[in-house]
């Protein structure tokens, strides 16, 4: 009989914490005790579990006593907070936010790429940028092909990227447009209504933004390829879920475009798409509520003989976040 596990949700009230709860049912994790924790706030409140409710607790440096895993799904400042506490306690904290990733001594780890760089902790994993973790699947199965010298990539992200705020607001804004009445944005810095935002995070000394170069240097771990660099633009568009990557790669030798397919279509958690609904390429619809990491549209690329281009789309609730959180969990599940 395989083994139970007392399990914690650290966020569980927030989006990815919700998604998590849903994914530890659904990937039929053997758990013992699910502990749902939130702050004071929410604490008293209840979350559906195989069809029970699971009461709510607030998060304190004591309630991580006797459990096996913490699975994090709250700011980085947050995650700082708790991680001691958790790390005291014993239990494997796998953390979504970003304030380990880029710590030598946390793997940053997507299990179909470098899962076994989470044997490797010291008590807390991290999980990667969602658009960091969809690209990097995308790309793998190439990078086993050749080494990827460097990347140029356009990230695609929905509005749910910023949490449900996010969805709010471009759900009012869209109503406010139908209705003729004025637009209010309050967590983004222009009208996301009918509108791209070029500019994701916060800048850089490079004039690159944080979000933007999450997917050169978190790449760089997950690819354990030090030298990869990558130039990378990060866009806000009016899509509720999922979100689309544009990439163009340079391999150490040149790929062919059937190699590449080949590549992309036998690589676990990725679909290739070649003929789907009539078209080549996904779109953010197609990808929104599953865990696979859909890949279409590659051709060579015009300005380097060794270069391919690229398009996928993966939700980044699901696999960017919550789903990658679990299948690192599952690693140790025997």
């Amino acid at each position: 009989m395989s083994k139970s596990y007392k399990i914690a949700v650290l966020g569980a009230t927030g989006a990815v914490g919700q998604e998590m709860i849903r994914i530890l049912e659904e990937y039929e994790v053997p758990i013992e005790k699910l502990l749902p924790l939130a702050s004071a706030r929410s604490a008293g409140g209840t979350v559906c579990f195989h069809g029970r409710d699971v009461i709510i607790e607030e998060a304190t440096d004591e309630s991580f006593q006797g459990l096996d895993f913490v699975l994090g799904a709250v700011e980085a400042d947050m995650s700082r907070r708790f991680a001691p506490a958790i790390k005291k306690s014993g239990a494997v904290y796998i953390d979504n936010s970003s304030a380990f990733r880029l710590d030598p001594d946390v793997p940053l780890v997507v299990p179909e790429i470098n899962g076994g760089d989470a044997i490797l902790n010291k008590g807390i994993i991290s999980n990667p940028n969602c658009s960091t973790i969809i690209t990097m699947m995308a790309v793998a199965g190439l990078h086993a092909l050749s080494p990827i010298r460097s990347m140029v990539a356009c990230t695609y992200q929905a509005v749910s990227g910023a949490g449900q705020n996010g969805l709010r607001e471009l759900e009012e804004q869209m109503k406010a447009l139908a209705e003729g009445r004025p637009i209010e944005r309050k967590v983004f810095p222009a009208q996301i209504a009918l509108n791209v935002i070029p500019f994701i995070g916060s800048m850089t000394d490079n004039l690159y933004t944080d979000e933007e170069m999450k997917m050169q240097n978190e790449g760089q771990r997950i690819l354990h390829q030090p030298e990869l660099r990558v130039t990378c633009s990060c866009v806000r568009v009016p899509v509720m879920r999922s979100h689309s990557i544009a990439v163009t790669l340079k391999t150490e030798r040149k790929i062919s475009v059937e190699e590449a397919k080949e590549a992309i279509r036998s690589y676990p958690g990725c679909r290739l798409i070649e003929d789907y609904e009539g078209r080549c390429y996904p779109t953010p619809l197609d990808t929104s509520g599953q865990d696979l990491v859909w890949v279409g549209r590659i051709r060579e690329d015009l300005t380097d003989e060794n270069g391919l281009t690229l398009w996928c789309c993966g939700d980044q609730i699901r696999k960017g976040a919550a789903a990658n959180a679990v299948q690192i969990l599952k690693l140790f599940c025997k």
